[in-house]
C-alpha cells in the first residue's frame, strides 16, 4: 500500500468538485437560449468535465480511489440549471458572476505551500489553476454581457458592492469547506482496489 500523500485530500476534492460543476454547466448548456452563453458554458463545462476525470486519473495513479461524499447543494445546483430562469439568474444564483478576483488572492494561493507535491501532481494543479483562473475571467465577462443586455439598473453600483462582499464571504467559505474535506479525506482510511 503506497504512502498517502499529504495532498490526496485537495486532488479528492478537485476531481468531485470539477465533476459535479460539469454536470450541472451541461444541464444549463441544454437549456440555455443564447448561442453566446452556450459557447462561454461549452468551453467552461469541457474544462470542469477535464479536471475532474484529470484529477481522478491522478488519485488512481498514486495508488488510491476518489471518495465521493453526498453534497445536499447538488441537486438544488442541477435543479436552478435545468430551470427557466434567465442565464442571469443562473449565474448569480451560481455564484459564477463572482469568481474573478483579478490580481487580488484566491483559492489557488495556498495550493503550492505543500512543498511535497511530486512533478505530475504540480504539473497538473499547474494548469488547472490557469484554466479556472481564464474560466473566471470568461465567465465575467458573460455576466457582464447578460448584465448589460438587461439594462443594468440605477442599483448596479450597489449590486457591485454587493457582489463584492457576497465574493469575500464566498471565498471564505470555499476555504473553509476545502479544509474540512482535506481533514476529512485525511481521516479516512486508505483503501486500495
Amino acid at each position: 500500500m503506497p504512502d498517502k500523500p499529504s495532498y490526496l485530500g485537495l486532488l479528492n476534492a478537485i476531481a468531485v468538485a470539477e465533476a459535479r460543476a460539469h454536470e450541472y454547466l451541461t444541464a444549463w448548456i441544454e437549456v440555455t437560449p443564447s448561442s453566446d452563453v452556450c459557447a462561454v458554458l461549452r468551453t467552461v463545462a469541457a474544462r470542469e468535465g477535464e479536471h475532474g476525470m484529470a484529477f481522478a486519473k491522478r488519485v488512481d495513479e498514486l495508488g488510491f480511489q476518489v471518495r465521493v461524499k453526498e453534497d445536499p447543494e447538488h441537486a438544488r445546483r442541477m435543479e436552478i440549471a435545468r430551470s427557466d430562469r434567465s442565464d442571469l439568474e443562473k449565474m448569480k444564483a451560481f455564484g459564477l458572476h463572482k469568481v474573478d478576483t483579478g490580481n487580488k488572492p484566491d483559492v489557488f494561493d495556498d495550493f503550492f505551500k505543500d512543498h511535497s507535491i511530486d512533478i505530475w501532481t504540480g504539473e497538473l494543479l499547474g494548469r488547472y489553476i490557469a484554466e479556472e483562473r481564464d474560466t473566471a475571467r470568461l465567465l465575467r465577462g458573460c455576466y457582464q454581457q447578460l448584465k448589460a443586455a438587461a439594462g443594468g439598473d440605477a442599483s448596479a453600483a450597489a449590486d457591485d458592492r454587493l457582489d463584492a462582499i457576497e465574493s469575500k464571504i464566498d471565498a471564505v467559505c470555499r476555504a473553509v469547506d476545502e479544509l474540512r474535506q482535506i481533514v476529512c479525506a485525511q481521516s479516512m482510511p486508505t483503501a486500495t482496489s
